[in-house]
């Protein structure tokens, strides 16, 4: 929706420091400006004179807030009573679910939240979304429950897309039970909306899931079945190929992995050809399209053992600025990388460089996936004779791959 477009009473407040509030419910809201800002629970609990258990019960919608405890939020937050306007509001709509007549709104506002927190968990990591997302889809799919016909195929769309990002959350957060659990309720969701491609997404998931589990016969397995899948797109197809090429890599194939490589740019090129803006089904994991070919080849260089080619190829590409992703998640993972196939060729220096300029991003993403790349550079670098200053630093990454 244009924002010029908007009715007035529907766009979000904002406080006297700027502040705007995300739409959502309290317990939603509350979770979201918590994480715009990088509190904790118990920051959030000392500025607000409000225990930790309370702001807990908020977020995940299982108490209404006192008129009190609002105000005490909005000192907190510099709402300038907004906080304390929507709690009020909030009381005054409890026992209105059922007459939600229009997804419109509802998908609109909820979209936007899911955008604001893609970013965080791209930039900050998955400590600072779960909480969150989780309200979420709770209040999503009883909005579901009370729609019909395409309101309510919309709905449940959206909360499978807020699902699926979740089971990458929890992954990244070191969960993979619950980022299985929350893969599978997006493929249920979503064929409640009517879409299968989640279906095909979920397989490569499931391979990353295994990927992270050492399970490299597993990873290639659920690649081939997401490329398989009848409802499979060519981004989806695109991510499998990637995936496949990774684990073939580690198995030490190189022909399977070319050839999966590959099929990655054939089908990404069909991804960039066929992408509708603003339109179309939705569109499961990272724009495929953004992916960098060759720091994804370097990464399967890695893999296969080629150290020297791989540093290279590394070198090259992250030497150029629009050639590095934006998110601090991927730029921390391809830096890991870069300086583990230096570390692999006696490079310890210029590898110990690339992870001491990178540790502090790693500790404040706190991701389990970046946190396996790191082990692999500590592993290297332990086999080169480290001198008394490269120790320090290989014992500061150990204590960050160990969380």
């Amino acid at each position: 929706m244009d924002p010029d477009n908007r009715e007035p009473e529907t766009d979000p407040a904002e406080g006297p420091d700027g502040t705007r509030l995300p739409p959502g419910d309290f317990g939603v809201v509350l979770a979201t400006l918590r994480a715009r800002r990088g509190w904790s629970v118990r920051e959030l609990a000392r500025r607000a004179h409000v225990s930790d258990g309370q702001i807990c019960n908020l977020e995940k919608g299982l108490r209404n807030p006192t008129p009190a405890m609002a105000t005490a939020f909005d000192a907190a937050f510099g709402t300038g009573g907004q906080l304390a306007e929507l709690a009020a509001a909030g009381r005054r709509a409890a026992d209105r679910i059922e007459e939600i007549v229009d997804a419109g709104p509802v998908v609109a506002g909820y979209e936007r939240i899911l955008d604001e927190l893609k970013g965080i968990g791209r930039t900050r990591g998955p400590r600072f979304v779960i909480a969150s997302m989780k309200p979420v889809t709770r209040l999503l799919t009883d909005a579901a429950e009370h729609a019909a016909g395409e309101q309510r195929a919309q709905i449940w769309l959206l909360v499978s897309r807020y699902a699926e990002y979740l089971g990458w959350m929890a992954q990244e957060a070191g969960d993979p039970a619950e980022a299985a659990r929350w893969t599978s309720l997006a493929v249920s969701w979503g064929a409640e909306g009517g879409d299968e491609t989640v279906a095909a997404y979920a397989m490569v998931r499931r391979a990353v899931i295994a990927q992270h589990r050492g399970d490299l016969r597993g990873v290639i397995d659920y690649a081939e079945r997401a490329a398989r899948h009848p409802a499979a797109t060519p981004a989806i197809r695109a991510h499998a190929a990637r995936r496949a090429a990774q684990g073939h890599a580690r198995l030490g194939d190189a022909d399977a992995c070319r050839e999966a490589l590959d099929r990655f740019a054939d089908h990404t090129a069909q991804a960039a050809a066929r992408r509708v803006p603003n339109g179309g089904a939705p569109q499961w994991g990272p724009r495929i399209e953004n992916a960098n070919p060759r720091l994804i080849e370097a990464s399967c260089l890695l893999g296969l053992g080629r150290f020297g080619p791989a540093a290279d190829l590394f070198t090259a590409e992250l030497h150029h600025r629009q050639a590095v992703p934006a998110d601090s998640n991927s730029q921390a993972r391809f830096a890991v990388r870069h300086a583990t196939a230096l570390a692999a060729v006696g490079r310890l220096d210029e590898a110990c460089q690339i992870v001491e300029a990178t540790l502090p991003v790693i500790r404040s993403i706190d991701s389990a996936t970046v946190r396996t790349e790191l082990s692999g550079f500590v592993n290297q670098a332990r086999t080169r004779r480290p001198g008394t200053g490269h120790r320090a630093l290989i014992d500061a990454s150990t204590a960050a791959a160990t969380g």
